[in-house]
């Protein structure tokens, strides 16, 4: 009989979604538990300890210097680091402490908030770090698995593969071919926001006025939302194009495609990007993949948006 692989979990700065993405497996997870001994999962485990593993799954991105510590830990122990979701893999969606300096965040939570009554921010807790940052600006990384979480269809295939040594059948395709809903040329004048009346749920939301972002984003969902009626928020982070293509940008790709589509000028997709940009940058704007593209300008977006603050 083949010895189990030892698997160690560790949760960084994160909400623990991926932890209860794994769980989402629902009866495979009783496949991959059949191939595994966990050694380590603080969401279920009382542990201190980095027990040596074959494999190191890591959720939450780097904040604070405890997590410079665990991942540290966790890169000695392991033979292997999964930056498992998009935290690790990008940023995740507290990269939006790329818009501010830590002062500024540290005050909006507690020096100047009315709810917390205090004058200090907590000292007895691992210090803040002075942005968020993916897992492999640490650590080396072996695999990436993005997603908030992943879905369980890609987790299966991303643990299995791994576990086995084979090839993982996930592809580089983009949300938006798992999506249903059709690109029709429309005459649609002006852009519309997801809770600006109802769509028609056969036809792509570009061709509606509405901004998805499904053409752009990683498939490593499912496309679940555009199914229930919701336009892709992109929280698997980048396509593999806008990743590896210095010239491709999120906004013109979007707008170039609603261009097409409607009679909406691009220059009027890419301004409501752009205005709403820490909720269309979301879940990877800490990334090098954006940071490093000299079209990102967000700190500059997000004080125009807010008037100029």
């Amino acid at each position: 009989m083949t010895a189990k692989k030892k698997v160690s979990i560790e949760w960084l700065s994160g909400c623990s979604g991926c932890e209860l993405g794994i769980v989402d497996l629902h009866e495979k997870l009783l496949a991959v538990l059949d191939e595994v001994e966990l050694v380590r999962v603080p969401i279920l485990m009382d542990t201190k300890d980095y027990v040596k593993a074959d494999v190191g799954i890591i959720t939450g991105s780097i904040r604070t210097e405890h997590d410079i510590h665990a991942a540290q830990a966790m890169r000695k122990a392991c033979d292997a680091i999964v930056a498992f979701g998009t935290c690790p893999v990008y940023g995740g969606p507290h990269s939006s402490a790329y818009a501010h300096t830590k002062e500024e965040l540290l005050d909006g939570a507690f020096r100047r908030n009315p709810s917390t009554k205090t004058s200090e921010a907590p000292q007895d807790v691992p210090r803040l770090l002075d942005g968020n940052r993916p897992l492999d600006s640490e650590i080396a990384v072996d695999v990436y698995i993005p997603g908030c979480p992943p879905g369980a269809a890609y987790i299966f295939d991303g643990l299995l593969s791994l576990l086995r040594g084979t090839d993982p059948r996930i592809g580089p395709r983009n949300v938006c071919f798992n999506c249903d809903r059709k690109m029709v040329k429309s005459q649609q004048p002006a852009l519309r926001r997801s809770f600006d009346g109802s769509f028609d749920p056969e036809i792509c939301f570009l061709s509606q006025g509405c901004i998805c972002l499904g053409s752009v984003t990683l498939d490593r969902c499912l496309a679940p939302c555009m199914k229930a009626g919701v336009p892709c928020f992109a929280c698997g982070g980048p396509s593999e194009a806008i990743c590896l293509e210095p010239q491709k940008d999120v906004r013109s790709e979007v707008a170039l495609r609603m261009a097409q589509l409607t009679k909406i000028p691009a220059e009027a997709v890419v301004r409501e990007i752009e205005q709403q940009a820490k909720t269309h940058f979301a879940y990877a704007m800490a990334s090098p993949v954006f940071r490093q593209k000299p079209t990102f300008l967000l700190k500059k977006w997000t004080r125009t948006a807010e008037g100029g603050r």
